[in-house]
């Protein structure tokens, strides 16, 4: 895992258990909903960070005989695995505290002590938020932040990031509900609050599942990593032309490539070996990542007229 993605989780560990403390302190004295929604969703967010770095831990492992290629994908799965955990434990409870309180709404208690909590929450956040932008923009190159989240192979940053926003939204309608709980004298803001919490939770969930089975699949090279290993291809004097190229990344760090290839009529068995061991090398110092290569000869055939 790059040292950013590290630091970014570690930081949103820290800042989301200690958020879930606070809110749940808080809703222990003040029977607010959305303090409850907002304690279940941070529970939540500190079982994914701790998630991220299992995931991590295993992807890590050297390949074995059942697995040739390696564990990286696991850190997609355990990826995938936070965003069930946020739809489940963050949204589907939220909106299940939310209705119910919607249904048997009671009286806000020491809304001071909510707001001081909140306050509190929302600097903690903040805080794991910036970080998680800082060492996103080490990375992103440029990229919005949409087609970051949408483009990028390590998972962790991207789903650190949508936790963070997603928090960090969510606690500002924990507030908007409370305040105007508050201000009305109406109860049922507050379980309106946390209905708006859920429904933004499920909504961040689904983009990250969709993302995570998108890596799980199997994606293949970005254009950059695609361009890099094209021109390093076609840049040998024994290669006439790339018949086709697939690429699969085995986890963010590792690229599967496979190419078949026109290599010069005139080598000998023992050229064109030689020739293919010299691809793979320029290849490798192009695109670093390029794990494992498989390199087929073949002759182009043109179709018929």
């Amino acid at each position: 895992m790059h040292e950013g993605s590290r630091k970014a989780i570690i930081a949103a560990f820290f800042a989301n258990l200690g958020i879930a403390v606070a809110k749940f302190t808080g809703f222990l004295l003040t029977g607010s909903a959305g303090l409850l929604a907002e304690s279940g969703h941070s529970v939540a967010d500190t079982g994914n960070q701790g998630l991220l770095l299992f995931g991590s831990k295993r992807g890590r492992r050297p390949a074995d005989l059942a697995h040739p290629f390696g564990y990286g994908p696991e850190r997609y799965f355990w990826s995938f695995v936070v965003a069930l955990v946020l739809f489940s434990m963050g949204g589907l409870f939220a909106l299940y505290e939310g209705i119910q309180k919607l249904s048997d709404p009671h009286e806000i208690e020491s809304a001071g002590i909510a707001y001081g909590i909140l306050g509190i929450s929302i600097a903690l956040e903040t805080f794991s938020l910036r970080t998680a932008v800082k060492e996103a923009n080490h990375v992103r190159h440029g990229r919005s932040w949409w087609n970051f989240i949408r483009t990028a192979k390590a998972p962790e940053l991207p789903v650190v990031l949508l936790e963070d926003i997603g928090a960090e939204t969510g606690l500002i309608l924990a507030l908007g509900g409370l305040i105007t709980a508050e201000a009305t004298g109406d109860p049922r803001w507050d379980s309106i609050g946390s209905i708006a919490i859920g429904v933004l939770l499920v909504i961040i969930a689904a983009i990250l599942a969709v993302e995570m089975k998108g890596l799980l699949i199997g994606e293949s090279a970005s254009d950059e990593n695609l361009n890099a290993i094209g021109a390093s291809l076609t840049a040998s004097t024994n290669v006439r032309s790339v018949i086709h190229l697939r690429t699969m990344h085995l986890s963010p760090d590792q690229l599967l490539v496979a190419a078949k290839i026109e290599f010069d009529h005139d080598l000998t068995i023992a050229g064109l070996a030689k020739a293919i061991d010299g691809v793979e090398a320029d290849l490798r110092a192009a695109v670093p990542i390029a794990h494992t290569i498989y390199i087929e000869p073949d002759i182009l055939r043109e179709s018929a007229s």
